[in-house]
């Protein structure tokens, strides 16, 4: 009788669960972020070719800022000109710079990376030629002004190679661009010292123009940044240009949709100085315009060392002086020593040294982090801006020289990699065009030390540029983010 009732009990309690049996719910498409893309398909020969071609802008760069150096001798002996004079090219150079700077930064997080780029190099190129057309010094100063105003959307060429590198190859891509900048600044020099003799100054602007002409035809090879697309909604164009990518890669797709949100706030000034970047944001403009300062001194100081001879207070036997004016009263001289052979050679060594310690930097930026490689670069920067001031041997002054370029490239280096890391994809151009309008007002400043204040006192010139550096170096250590290792932010 106890296994009959046993039964039913057993049949009910099947039934309930039957019933209770919730039913199989459907799986939840895959998604991915081009974050994930970009780290999937990883790198290859698309990254290759991106390097190659984004890497040449600094050869265009390189060569439109470097040609005021070796041209400053020539200008100043032809328009009879004074120190001031020469400097005020270099000032109004970096004006264009720092005013343009903002602009195209603020257009590339609103229209696009590519678009701006292309602009820059079509407006570069095109004064840069009018420039050797200059009949006066007036005009020469106004379309050199112009050529800054161009040059500086060349940055965009860093912020597209960031966007598309992965996380771990970023700390080692980037610092080599620096060769790219090397090649050019040498390839200038070496041109001055056979153009200059031969044909003049006018076709050294006319040749420096070329690199830049053939870049606007390569870039028809280099897509608009995936992240930017992503973020102004665009997804399709982005999915393509990944899909593009991982071909050129023989790589995969990951599996599933590209989402990300749409982001309606770009490029807005106010985001730089929201609270969780305000500290990050002022002390990177300090560093910026720190480095910015130390850099152009350091180029325009050598040429100043090496046309007046400043070392151990001494005068080139070779200099004259070239009276400009009619009556006495209006007469004001003007220093003129056109560079030799044996100048054009200190300038390619020291400029060598912008790639000496790109290797340690390489080390350092992936090793130590961001912020403690840039603070000792920048201490060391401020030690070999005393040293300069020892009286010494040509080969000395050579040394000191080459050390200074090569601490002040990978200070320059450093920062570019940070500020393009630290910032989200929607103010990402925005940030990197304020901080390079910026450095430039360091740009502006320098030559004014170099080239006016180090003929009066060479220590004091010196001494100035190695405080800024100290005060560059405690700003780098004391930042409150480190990107190393770190993914790039779509959103603040």
């Amino acid at each position: 009788m106890a296994t009959k009732r046993a039964e039913p009990v057993t049949i009910i309690s099947l039934r309930k669960l039957s019933l209770d049996t919730p039913e199989p719910q459907p799986k939840e498409p895959k998604t991915f972020t081009v974050e994930d893309a970009v780290e999937t398909i990883g790198f290859g020969r698309f990254h290759i070719a991106l390097f190659l071609i984004m890497g040449s802008t600094g050869v265009a760069e390189a060569m439109e800022i470097m040609l005021i150096a070796v041209v400053s001798p020539v200008i100043r002996c032809e328009w009879h000109l004074e120190n001031w004079q020469v400097a005020l090219v270099t000032t109004m150079v970096f004006f264009g710079y720092m005013i343009f700077s903002v602009l195209f930064g603020l257009l590339a997080d609103r229209y696009g990376r590519w678009k701006i780029l292309f602009m820059s190099f079509l407006w570069g190129a095109y004064f840069s030629l009018l420039t050797s057309f200059s009949p006066s010094y007036i005009w020469f100063v106004f379309l050199r002004t112009m050529v800054g105003c161009g040059v500086s959307g060349h940055a965009q060429g860093l912020i597209i190679k960031t966007e598309f590198l992965p996380t771990k190859y970023r700390g080692y891509m980037l610092p080599l661009s620096q060769v790219f900048w090397l090649a050019g600044s040498l390839l200038i020099i070496g041109l001055a010292s056979v153009v200059i003799p031969t044909i003049g100054w006018r076709w050294l602007i006319r040749i420096a123009s070329i690199p830049g002409i053939i870049l606007i035809l390569a870039f028809k090879f280099i897509p608009e940044s995936a992240r930017f697309n992503v973020s102004t909604g665009n997804t399709e164009a982005a999915l393509a240009t990944l899909e593009r990518i991982a071909k050129m890669n023989r790589s995969v797709m990951p599996e599933g949709r590209l989402v990300e949100p749409v982001l309606k706030k770009r490029g807005r000034f106010a985001d730089l100085l929201d609270a969780k970047y305000l500290r990050t944001t002022l002390q990177i403009w300090v560093i910026w315009l720190g480095i910015s300062f130390a850099y152009y001194g350091v180029i325009l100081a050598s040429a100043e060392l090496l046309e007046r001879d400043l070392v151990c207070g001494s005068r080139s036997e070779s200099e004259t002086v070239v009276t400009v004016g009619v009556s006495e009263e209006s007469q004001s001289p003007c220093h003129c020593h056109m560079f030799t052979p044996s100048d054009y050679q200190t300038m390619i060594i020291s400029t060598i040294g912008e790639i000496a310690l790109n290797p340690l930097n390489i080390l350092g930026i992936n090793f130590l982090g961001r912020r403690l490689s840039l603070s000792i670069t920048m201490g060391c920067t401020a030690v070999f801006f005393l040293l300069l001031n020892i009286c010494t041997s040509s080969a000395g002054l050579i040394g000191f020289l080459f050390m200074l370029r090569a601490l002040v490239a990978a200070n320059f280096n450093t920062i570019y990699i940070y500020t393009a890391e630290v910032y989200p994809t929607t103010m990402r151009a925005l940030g990197m065009g304020i901080s390079g309008s910026l450095c430039r007002i360091g740009a502006m400043v320098a030559p004014f030390i170099s080239q006016v204040l180090m003929s009066a006192s060479l220590l004091g010139a010196l001494c100035l540029f190695s405080s800024v550096c100290v005060i560059c170096a405690i700003s780098a250590f004391t930042l409150p983010i480190e990107t190393k290792g770190r993914a790039l932010q779509q959103v603040k």
